[in-house]
């Protein structure tokens, strides 16, 4: 059984949860291990992604209600969430609330960290950042971890 398997259970017994399934297990951004532990310490509790990524890769985009394990550098699990709210809209109308609810810095911090990662993640698609892309900013709880 795989880890996340393992941990997901445990999370569902402890909370004698059943029929549940949880969406996806991933690393956050450029740094997983700080921003998994900024999850784990309740000081990140919102995320923003790229909308493009979702339309590149078939994927739908995430909605409230959905779980997710979060995972270190190692691909070894160390919380899980539940997305609370999902909101579409252009990556320069985002909040300066929202972009603290992050939990690495204030806005300017925010802004640019974000435009780096995206244009280090558009460039295999031949893409270009732009200050409006639509990005999807997702609030979440974090409801597990050891």
């Amino acid at each position: 059984m795989k880890k996340t398997d393992v941990f997901w259970n445990e999370y569902c017994s402890l909370h004698q949860l059943e029929n549940v399934t949880y969406k996806d297990a991933f690393q956050f951004g450029a740094e997983p291990d700080w921003l998994a532990d900024l999850v784990v310490n309740g000081k990140k509790t919102a995320t923003t992604s790229g909308h493009v990524f979702y339309e590149l890769e078939n994927e739908p985009v995430p909605q409230a209600g959905e779980y997710s394990i979060v995972l270190n550098s190692s691909d070894e699990p160390v919380a899980i969430i539940k997305i609370d709210s999902v909101e579409v809209l252009p990556m320069d109308e985002v909040s300066e609330e929202f972009a603290i609810a992050e939990g690495e810095g204030d806005y300017a911090f925010w802004w640019e960290a974000h435009e780096k990662f995206f244009k280090n993640e558009l460039k295999p698609y031949n893409l270009e950042f732009v200050p409006n892309m639509v990005v999807v900013c997702e609030r979440f709880t974090k409801v597990y971890s050891r």
